[in-house]
């Protein structure tokens, strides 16, 4: 994606105050630390503006990026992330039909050409009723990482389903390995899909609740919204309004756990 860094600056802004900088970030831009890509914390330094990414999420995936503009208030957000008391909540469109609700707790582990996986054989992971585990004995030996994500199921449209989803923990491509491997992959994951048949990855950084010592009540919570790209699957489109979505995906992640980075 080409475009330039005032253009996506003013284009993409959801808050901005004297410490942080929030954007809802388009699909296929880096947000630092690529080898290959200009990303977003490269082309700000090029415009003589320097921040430093509070978290990050894929190239891949839509959404919330937060940037702080000085240490002091970059120390206090990533604190929470590191903790996991910061509130992060996603969008995803997937492939089939999920239930109501439901906790994906599958530990996550490094493979070959630093490939993330499940830390278990596939055939080893079980449903036990609507939740996605494998037994302590089918671990695989070496290090691996205990790994949640919660979901409440937004729609179905009879061959994919939108889901909120809260992940507890906050693992490198988390989100996007539990939904595969318990087979309902995220719509146009290149890491799952390389048929190329959809322009984008269907996952979306939606809100996020974070302590803020020097906003009003201390707070703050930052929410954006799809774009319609997000609602389109190739040549079909979902056809409940977005606005209802977003609306009852809100009502449904009061059901999930709070807090959970």
């Amino acid at each position: 994606m080409h475009i330039s860094w005032p253009e996506l600056r003013k284009q993409c802004l959801v808050l901005e105050d004297d410490a942080v900088l929030a954007l809802n970030k388009p699909a296929g831009i880096s947000v630092t630390g690529e080898r290959h890509d200009t990303d977003m914390v490269e082309m700000a330094a090029a415009q003589g503006e320097t921040l430093y990414p509070v978290h990050r999420i894929d190239k891949v995936t839509s959404g919330l990026v937060l940037l702080a503009k000085e240490l002091p208030p970059h120390g206090e957000l990533t604190r929470q992330f590191n903790k996991r008391t910061a509130d992060k909540a996603y969008l995803a469109v997937v492939d089939g039909e999920l239930p109501d609700r439901g906790v994906i707790e599958l530990p996550l582990s490094v493979g070959r050409k630093n490939r993330v996986r499940i830390a278990a054989p596939r055939e080893s992971i079980h449903r036990d009723g609507d939740a996605w585990r494998v037994a302590a004995q089918d671990v695989l030996a070496g290090k691996n990482y205990p790994s949640i994500t919660e979901f409440a199921t937004v729609a179905r449209t009879g061959t994919h389903s939108v889901l909120a989803l809260r992940p507890v923990t906050g693992r490198r491509h988390q989100i996007r390995v539990h939904l595969a491997w318990i087979g309902h992959a995220i719509v146009g994951d290149p890491l799952f899909d390389r048929t190329g048949t959809f322009p984008r990855t269907h996952l979306h950084s939606w809100r996020l609740g974070l302590d803020a010592s020097w906003r009003p009540g201390a707070r703050l919570e930052l929410e954006a919204e799809p774009g319609p790209d997000f609602w389109r699957l190739g040549e079909f489109e979902i056809t409940a309004a977005p606005e209802q979505l977003l609306s009852k995906a809100a009502e449904l992640m009061t059901q999930l756990t709070p807090g959970g980075n």
